[in-house]
């Protein structure tokens, strides 16, 4: 199934434990019946978030899904979110040789999560739905 991110995620502001809120897609359909419908929240947490830092290290945002929660019922989510943002290690070695310790300021790139961003998700286990109203 297909969840979006309902905001803005960036490894420079987040910290771990977080909550990270999400949205379906699209409705879910089993055997032709509507059983979640579009917009229905799902939650997960930040579970690691480092900031890029200097000598070209890159920001790194590791996210845990939760659940989906349809009507009062939660579906248990399985799958994992984590990016690295561009590592310039190689630019500041470069730089380092050229211009000396100046050239350990360089930043690594932080990791920026738009909202609306897609996630490809998965049910844990299996759960009864009704189909949704």
């Amino acid at each position: 199934m297909q969840l979006k991110f309902s905001q803005y995620l960036s490894s420079h502001r987040a910290a771990e434990g977080d909550p990270v809120a999400l949205v379906l897609s699209e409705d879910l359909t089993v055997n032709n019946v509507v059983v979640a419908k579009a917009g229905d929240k799902a939650v997960g947490e930040v579970s690691h978030a480092k900031r890029a830092g200097m000598m070209g290290k890159g920001g790194e945002l590791n996210i845990r899904l939760d659940y989906l929660k349809v009507g009062d019922t939660r579906v248990m989510l399985r799958g994992t979110k984590d990016k690295t943002g561009d590592d310039k290690t190689g630019t500041t070695v470069a730089l380092t040789v050229l211009f000396g310790p100046i050239g350990l300021i360089k930043h690594g790139k932080e990791i920026d999560i738009k909202e609306g961003t897609p996630l490809k998700v998965f049910v844990a286990s299996d759960t009864t739905l009704p189909p949704a109203s």
